[in-house]
């Protein structure tokens, strides 16, 4: 019982335990995508191989399905890396924001495993993922909550900042809230996509076939894309949560800005880069992402004067 006291201590091994778990999975995620293969539960559910599938339009079907992955990989190491900074630096100071972030983080991207069941694909992999990473959600929310500070959820939405447009830090901070509700917006979006249309017609001219081609090769390959789709709105707009809220309430400090800056370019990283490999340069379907990354690099460039030095 000691050792569980030791683990549990105060909550915060659990969330860093849970960090590195979503770190590994968005790493594997990214392996799995440029070693070229399926997963074995793909293949089940699809009846055929990667290289099988590739054998139709070119190879830009299986193309665009990796896109999708490396994308959510690379999503799932920026959860990861938020979290660990969330538990070891203003959660193991019980601050109550860090504790409500986490909390309301952790259910959103819970609830995002219901989204792509519309399609009748119940992923079984990604389901015991979640089952084993649950307990550790469900104690570290438990063992990090403290009654005596008086965790309100009101006070998570009351003023913590003043950002004055005048000032070259103030002016940062706003441009990184903007990234951050962007990216929520843009992950929402993504996900209603993934569990209704799942493509948009950028999807479709790319690997130049229509949707009831792709029913024709086989019906269950919209759902594993409608559920990858999902799965990296969900992580997308997870991160758009946690950014906001960080950067509303955290105290400034170059560890925190070197945290966002490794995290966030890793995200946005993978997901545009990923579309240079396989040739999808579409500039409609490129230039949301990198409007994000200008607004993101520039309001982080403006406020790292002001964070290195705390």
């Amino acid at each position: 019982m000691k050792l569980y006291r030791l683990f549990i201590k105060n909550g915060i091994i659990p969330f860093v335990v849970l960090g590195i778990i979503l770190l590994f999975i968005g790493v594997f995620l990214i392996g799995q995508s440029l070693s070229g293969s399926f997963l074995p539960h793909d293949i089940d559910i699809i009846g055929m191989t990667a290289k099988q599938l590739s054998s139709y339009k070119n190879g830009k079907i299986v193309k665009f399905m990796f896109h999708d992955r490396v994308s959510y990989g690379g999503a799932l190491i920026t959860v990861g890396i938020l979290y660990l900074w969330l538990a070891l630096v203003p959660l193991q100071k019980k601050e109550p924001w860090a504790w409500w972030v986490l909390f309301i983080s952790g259910i959103y991207g819970f609830a995002s495993f219901f989204s792509y069941l519309g399609y009748n694909y119940f992923d079984s992999w990604h389901a015991l993922g979640t089952i084993a990473i649950t307990p550790l959600f469900i104690l570290g929310l438990y063992h990090s909550y403290q009654k005596e500070r008086k965790y309100q959820f009101n006070s998570l939405f009351k003023k913590q900042k003043k950002f004055h447009l005048s000032s070259r830090l103030g002016r940062g901070n706003c441009l990184m809230l903007l990234s951050a509700l962007a990216l929520f917006l843009g992950g929402v979006i993504i996900m209603i996509v993934g569990m209704t249309s799942v493509f948009v017609p950028q999807d479709l001219a790319f690997m130049d076939i229509k949707v009831c081609g792709l029913q024709d090769i086989n019906p269950n390959l919209i759902p594993v894309i409608a559920h990858d789709r999902a799965s990296f709105g969900g992580s997308l707009a997870t991160i758009g949560i946690m950014l906001y809220f960080i950067i509303w309430y955290a105290n400034p400090s170059k560890i925190l800005w070197e945290t966002l800056a490794i995290a966030i370019t890793i995200g946005y990283s993978s997901a545009i880069l990923v579309h240079f490999a396989i040739g999808y340069l579409n500039f409609s379907h490129l230039f949301p992402a990198f409007l994000g990354v200008f607004i993101f690099i520039t309001g982080l460039f403006w406020i790292e004067n002001d964070w290195s030095k705390k």
